[in-house]
């Protein structure tokens, strides 16, 4: 459990990624706007149905993390909810992209609950099950960003289909949109049962203990944890922001027409899939909290920056304010995978903290927090929308006002968030030095009071020996 798995290993475990991020980009940034656009939803009903919806299924998570920690199958305790979620996702994919101009409020809020149930209980139980697959500092921050790639590559796979299905169909939106949807819905099965086939899940013998909402409040009582999930929702919180005005901002402020807006956020995830490996990287010579820190900085000034994007309105593609877009989207992207990766890492050094003090493994309720403070990110994200129509912007009248508060609440909220996010991860006290004390003890503790050996499945996939220090 400490030593290097394989990359091909981490490659399969990885795989769910895609078609779950490739679901969770168009909830915030496609599916808003074409409910407005396209299907003729009001700014206030979309926003309000993925607000309250998102909002309310945070409080299903502490419900799974619990249960999951109680699950013992011979497959172990994360993988049967995994795959009873990927039926849940199709169904709920392919009524929610597939949806035609008349459908009401009622269609969309019920469609948003089914599919995030379905949503939590595959994040939930796929981030959940990396964190048993090393006890390593290091190698956890490999292992997620093997998964982090995997968000961002399935994130470029289904940005790459509205603007060749614009191509094909001439500007037909509504195609692009459902494409991204039977994208998912064949995804779905595929990577979930290569993952489940490759990766094995060591089945920890089961220990008696209480795992609800009074033990979910009980650690989020950690100074450790409430400093790492403040971090995660300030940077989850920023971005989810720029991704739902992003088509906004670029087709009203700078006069970038859909398609085009389109290849710049295809950019900007090309970036970020370039940014993966370089955050374990640095996290391996400075800690994962200062990289974090680093990262937010970066993305803070390229925020600011954006606002000074000179407007498109047509022409080549290789025009100045063109290729000024791609540069500024690039460094943009660059640090968009760094809390996603890194603060997972971190939760699971956190678990063993927790296990060291209760003597209880936690690590489904842990990873119930983070994935909270992530919906509650882009469930506020999702509600700028609410803030924009208050503060008078009209997606079809364009006025003075409307258009500066998009600027603002596009570039200069985020840039701030950006900022505290800075200030906040430099006081998270679990480094390197401090988890290697924390690991020290567990083992001594585990040798002198062994529990029953647990069962491991035939298939487990293996560890490789460490390479030197080059890898």
């Amino acid at each position: 459990m400490t030593g290097r798995r394989s990359s091909w290993t981490l490659a399969a475990f990885a795989a769910p990624s895609l078609p779950l991020a490739a679901l969770g980009l168009p909830l915030v940034v496609y599916l808003p706007e074409y409910y407005v656009s396209e299907l003729g939803l009001s700014l206030s009903v979309v926003g309000s149905a993925f607000l309250l919806v998102r909002v309310a299924d945070i409080i299903l998570d502490p419900i799974l993390g619990g249960m999951m920690d109680r699950t013992r199958t011979g497959i172990g305790r994360f993988r049967p909810w995994l795959a009873a979620a990927a039926p849940v996702l199709m169904l709920a994919a392919y009524f929610l992209f597939m949806a035609k101009p008349g459908v009401g409020p009622l269609y969309l809020w019920g469609w948003l609950v089914v599919c995030y149930v379905g949503y939590s209980m595959a994040v939930l139980s796929h981030t959940a099950w990396g964190a048993v697959l090393s006890l390593d500092y290091q190698q956890r921050s490999r292992v997620y960003g093997w998964w982090s790639a995997g968000n961002v590559v399935g994130m470029i796979l289904v940005l790459l289909l509205p603007p060749i299905l614009a191509m094909i169909y001439r500007g037909n939106h509504a195609a692009g949109v459902q494409a991204m949807g039977w994208f998912i819905i064949a995804l779905l099965p595929l990577t979930f049962l290569l993952a489940m086939k490759v990766v094995g899940e060591t089945n920890v013998p089961p220990v008696k203990h209480e795992a609800g909402l009074r033990q979910y409040v009980d650690l989020l009582k950690r100074p450790s944890v409430r400093t790492l999930l403040f971090a995660d929702l300030l940077m989850g919180l920023a971005p989810g922001i720029t991704g739902a005005l992003f088509f906004f901002f670029f087709e009203r402020i700078k006069g970038f027409d859909k398609a085009s807006a389109g290849i710049l956020l295809l950019i900007y995830f090309v970036a970020a899939l370039g940014g993966s490996p370089i955050w374990p990287a640095l996290a391996k010579k400075i800690g994962k909290h200062k990289a974090l820190a680093i990262a937010a900085l970066i993305y803070a000034f390229v925020q600011v920056v954006t606002v000074f994007t000179p407007r498109y309105d047509g022409g080549s593609p290789f025009s100045p304010p063109m290729l000024l877009g791609m540069v500024i989207l690039v460094l943009a992207g660059l640090p968009y995978s760094a809390a996603p990766l890194l603060v997972r890492s971190m939760m699971a050094d956190l678990g063993d903290e927790e296990r060291l003090a209760s003597g209880v493994d936690r690590t489904g309720l842990l990873y119930a927090i983070v994935n909270g403070t992530v919906k509650l990110g882009y469930a506020l994200a999702v509600g700028v929308f609410l803030v924009l129509a208050q503060l008078g912007f009209d997606p079809k009248v364009p006025s003075a006002q409307g258009d500066t508060a998009l600027i603002v609440l596009y570039a200069a909220a985020p840039a701030v968030l950006g900022l505290l996010v800075c200030a906040v991860i430099l006081r998270y006290p679990l480094d390197a030095t401090a988890h290697a004390e924390i690991r020290r003890q567990l083992d001594a503790r585990d040798a002198a009071e062994p529990l029953p050996s647990p069962s491991p499945e035939p298939h487990v996939s293996p560890l490789v020996a460490p390479k030197p220090a080059a890898e």
